[in-house]
Parts: C-alpha cells; sequence; structure tokens
C-alpha cells in the first residue's frame, strides 16, 4: 500500500505545523484543514515559507459532517492524521460537555468520511493521559489504562472507537501515538506553542515569563519524591514528536492494521532542572514560586520508548538543552506568537 496524499486535521496547531513540515520532507502531499479555534492562519504561512511547498487549507469544522464529506469529495486522501480536538486538562474539567462533543463527533465524522472513501489508514493523536496516575515506572503501552480528566477521557474513548471499529471492518489501518510531553519549536523560529490564554503547560509558561508576558512562574509542589522534590516529566522535542507521524505512516504502509506506540524521550526531566536548564543555556532568568500541589498531579511520570524504536524504527534525538534553546528562539523572535504577524 502506498500513501501519498495525507489530510492534518487541526494541521494549523502546534503538533501539527511541525508534523506538515516532516511530511512534506518525508515526500508526502499534504492538506490542511482546521477551524482555526485555536490556532492562526499565519502558521500555515510560514510552513509554507520553511518548506517552499504549496498546501491547500480548507478551513472548516469537522464536528460538521457534511463540511467533512464536501471535503473528501474535493480531494483524493489517501490518510488522514487527526490533530482536531481540544487539548487543555483543566479546562476539560470545567467544561466536559464541550470536550466529549468536539473531540469525539470530530473523530467520529471523520471515520464516517473515510469509511465512505478509500481512504481507510489513520494516525491519531492520543495522550499519555490515558495512563492516568499510575506510578509503574517506565509507562509501557501494556500499563492499565484509566483516565481522570475528561481530556483524557475522550483520548482513551477514542482509542476505543478506533480499536471497535477496526474489529468490525478489518480493513481499516490505524496507528495511535500516546504523547507525553511536547516541547520545543521548529529551529527557524517560525513556528512554535502559541497558547491563546495563560499557558496550561510547563515550557511555555515559562518562555512567556522569559518573554515579560508573565510575571513568574508557579511551580506545583516541590514535596514529591523525586531528586530535587519537584515532578519529573518525560519531555519530547516537537520535531522528533513530528518525525514520529511520518514513522507511523511508514508503518501502516509497510504493515497495516491496529497499532499503539508511545512517543517520548525514555528519560525524566524535573520541572526545576527544566527551569534550570532554560536559565542556563539562554541566558535569562526565571523567577518563579513554590506553590501546593496540584490535585491528581504523580510524582513521576515518563515512556518505555522501546516498541516505538522496535516497531517503527523511531526514537528521539534532541536534547533538553535543544528543547529550550529552540523554544526561546520561537519565543524572543515572536514575544506575542502570531498576533503581531502581517502576513
Amino acid at each position: 500500500m502506498r500513501i501519498k496524499k495525507v489530510l492534518v486535521s487541526g494541521g494549523a496547531g502546534y503538533i501539527g505545523t511541525h508534523t506538515c513540515i516532516e511530511l512534506i520532507d518525508a515526500g508526502y502531499d499534504i492538506i490542511c484543514a482546521d477551524n482555526f479555534s485555536n490556532s492562526s492562519p499565519v502558521a500555515m504561512k510560514r510552513v509554507e515559507q520553511i518548506t517552499g511547498a504549496r498546501i491547500p487549507v480548507h478551513r472548516m469544522d469537522f464536528c460538521k459532517l457534511d463540511e467533512v464529506e464536501a471535503l473528501f469529495r474535493e480531494e483524493a486522501i489517501d490518510a488522514a492524521i487527526h490533530f482536531a480536538g481540544y487539548k487543555a486538562v483543566g479546562e476539560s474539567v470545567a467544561k466536559p460537555l464541550m470536550y466529549y462533543e468536539n473531540n469525539l463527533l470530530s473523530l467520529i465524522n471523520l471515520c464516517k468520511a473515510m469509511g465512505r472513501n478509500t481512504a481507510r489508514n489513520i494516525v491519531f493523536s492520543s495522550s499519555a493521559t490515558v495512563y492516568g496516575l499510575s506510578d509503574r515506572l517506565p509507562l509501557t503501552e501494556e500499563t492499565p489504562t484509566e483516565a481522570y480528566s475528561s481530556y483524557g477521557r475522550t483520548k482513551l474513548y477514542i482509542e476505543e472507537i478506533l480499536k471497535d471499529l477496526h474489529a468490525a471492518e478489518p480493513g481499516w489501518n490505524m496507528s495511535v501515538l500516546r504523547y507525553f510531553n511536547p516541547v520545543g519549536a521548529h529551529p527557524s523560529g517560525l513556528i512554535g506553542e502559541d497558547p491563546a490564554d495563560i499557558p496550561n503547560n510547563l515550557m511555555p509558561y515559562i518562555a512567556q515569563v522569559a518573554v515579560g508576558r508573565l510575571e513568574k512562574l508557579r511551580i506545583f509542589g516541590d514535596d514529591y519524591d523525586t531528586p530535587d522534590g519537584t515532578g519529573v516529566r518525560d519531555f519530547i522535542h516537537v520535531v522528533d514528536l513530528a518525525r514520529g507521524h511520518v514513522a507511523a505512516l511508514r508503518k501502516l504502509e509497510e504493515e497495516p492494521g491496529y497499532t499503539v506506540h508511545n512517543l517520548g524521550t525514555g528519560k525524566g526531566c524535573s520541572v526545576l532542572e527544566l527551569v534550570h536548564a532554560f536559565e542556563r543555556v539562554n541566558n535569562v532568568p526565571i523567577p518563579y514560586e513554590i506553590t501546593a500541589r496540584r490535585p491528581g498531579d504523580v510524582a513521576a511520570n515518563y515512556a518505555s520508548t522501546d516498541k516505538a524504536r522496535r516497531e517503527l524504527g523511531w526514537e528521539a534525538t534532541h536534547t533538553i538543552d535543544d528543547m529550550v534553546r529552540d523554544t526561546w528562539n520561537w519565543q524572543s523572535k515572536n514575544p506575542n506568537g502570531y498576533r503581531d504577524a502581517t502576513e
């Protein structure tokens, strides 16, 4: 099976844009579809600037089946990489119906449209949140799943939907990728993570403190059973993550079926280690304060990447220093993200 044209749903987002670049570099033709509710058209212009490619961009809503079906009538699509979902854990707890409606319906509509066409190859953007509060480390693909937020449950439910669909119709080929903590930016500094509001994730929060948009970083707890008392996580450079999607597509071409893989580095890094690395590499101070632990946070969380290395021929190559350097390169060149761009 040869995959040529790939639909990237939510392709204008943080992970989507970086994946578009890697897909183009790997020789795929891509189509971006996005409603731009949490992204900017400027990002796609910059992907075109980086790659020199002309990218068809469709402004559409995957929660509207008629729009999804119209897209598949217009474009000859061989595979889809599905990023079109809400992703803030805290917001999902406050607005569960919004998350269930958007994340589940967008995936179901995509599968309906794909099922009526010849394209039945899908790579799904899942998350390590499906492992819940497990303290069995490293986390393998066989670690029991139990999500503790509406966001995490949407990821887990979608995995079950895809698994059931593949069992019912074996002609489907599906790759589920469970991300750990994506950080960093493209080395050009043209694209990167651009949260619409106060960042929910650690690295963009650090970057916005560094650039002066936020006063100081809050670190939630310094009394965990870790080397420095702060939480330990598996941070992965977004470029490595994007290349994992190319490896997943190649795997579907070679060995169709249903697969699940972790995408991480397999190494833990504490919150304070990340902060100090940012300061050291970029020569920028990051003021911070220690506050109370957040409910539901575990002391440590990092991946086993053996299966991805063995089956996908993929492994992360970027270091923590690379991650913080590329983050600051993006943020310092774009202090207000894409908002000040005139493209």
